[in-house]
């Protein structure tokens, strides 16, 4: 988190903690034959999330589910602060999934009950079994602009002098703040992994005169686009959509250098009583039905990892799949999370002040 934000935070956090004890966001109404679930999950896209998901659960299993949303790291923090908030499933970025996983915050998956993880690769059967979560979803990041005002074509052209003042890159505590961090160490030509990230802080020094704003989150973007305050932002695939719905204009481009990927994993927590009830709803979430619906761009613009979902191109677009998913290389997340309190420091130093 943004130590330069607690008093945001410590707002949010309460918001957040009402919402674990009763006050939930939203309903899904069933018989309730199946059991109770409380599922906590991503504050993006929440009426999709609804309709397309959780309803849909709901009606198919007789589960009666309550719905908590917020960012990924207010309620991982939550959760390690009360970890009896009744939450049954939590869905994480994957930063904050093997944070949790490192805090010993969820139950030891038994992946013989999910009858959909076969369908995943093998590197992303792996990452389930190294975090004791699993994979439903990847994204990546990418250059968003306005190309009336500016043209980008690679990760270079965002240090350029004819962007000073023009653009917002992610927050370090956000989902691609580590990301944004990897990307400067490949413009300063060493990999964070083997610097401990120094050079890629000089990198970010460099762009600082260009940067207007540190967002933590994406529908900020949009008002900044039709304001004029920004012309180009770093941002990840998943929240295009929601940008080009409110500024038709606006160009979304993944360099052809490559990009960095990101893993959306849900796990059951340690203190669930709703145990059957959970494997249900995450093997749901591999549905090839399911990941279909949700990969459509009214949807959540969410890319399938169950690999007997076919997009077409038109589906394809702005996602991690196909040939960007290619060229998206992975993010060490126990290195990045063994040093985030560090960057985090020497971030808010160099971008925040």
């Amino acid at each position: 988190m943004n130590f330069k934000k607690v008093g945001l935070l410590a707002a949010s956090f309460l918001l957040v903690g009402s919402v674990a004890f009763g006050t939930t966001a939203c309903s899904s109404q069933s018989s309730s034959n199946g059991g109770n679930l409380t599922v906590s999950t991503f504050g993006l896209s929440t009426k999709q999330m609804q309709n397309d998901v959780l309803n849909p659960f709901a009606k198919q299993s007789s589960v009666k589910v309550k719905t908590q949303f917020g960012d990924s790291a207010t309620r991982l923090t939550q959760i390690e602060h009360n970890p009896n908030t009744g939450v049954d499933v939590i869905e994480l970025a994957q930063n904050n999934a093997v944070t949790g996983d490192k805090k010993k915050l969820f139950k030891k998956l038994d992946f013989s009950k999910i009858s959909n993880f076969k369908y995943l690769s093998k590197s992303e059967q792996k990452l389930a079994k190294e975090t004791n979560t699993v994979p439903y979803t990847v994204n990546s990041l990418g250059i968003i602009y306005n190309p009336k005002k500016v043209n980008i074509n690679s990760w270079k052209d965002l240090w350029s002098s004819k962007l000073k003042n023009k653009i917002a890159v992610p927050d370090m505590t956000t989902t691609f703040g580590p990301a944004m961090l990897y990307i400067a160490g490949d413009y300063a030509g060493t990999s964070v992994t083997k610097d401990n990230g120094n050079a890629a802080f000089k990198a970010m020094k460099e762009l600082k005169p260009n940067v207007v704003k540190t967002y933590t989150q994406s529908s900020d973007l949009s008002n900044m686009f039709k304001s004029g305050e920004i012309e180009a932002a770093v941002v990840g695939d998943y929240a295009v959509g929601m940008l080009q719905a409110t500024n038709p204009n606006l160009k979304y481009i993944v360099p052809k250098s490559g990009t960095y990927a990101n893993y959306d994993n849900v796990s059951i927590l340690k203190n669930s009583k709703n145990s059957a009830a959970a494997y249900k709803y995450i093997n749901f979430r591999l549905n090839e039905k399911i990941q279909k619906k949700v990969a459509g761009l009214k949807s959540l613009n969410n890319a399938p990892v169950n690999t007997q979902v076919k997009l077409t191109p038109a589906e394809a677009a702005n996602k991690t799949y196909g040939s960007v998913a290619k060229r998206a290389k992975t993010i060490n997340f126990f290195f990045v999370n063994s040093h985030m309190s560090n960057w985090i420091s020497r971030w808010n130093k160099i971008m925040n002040k």
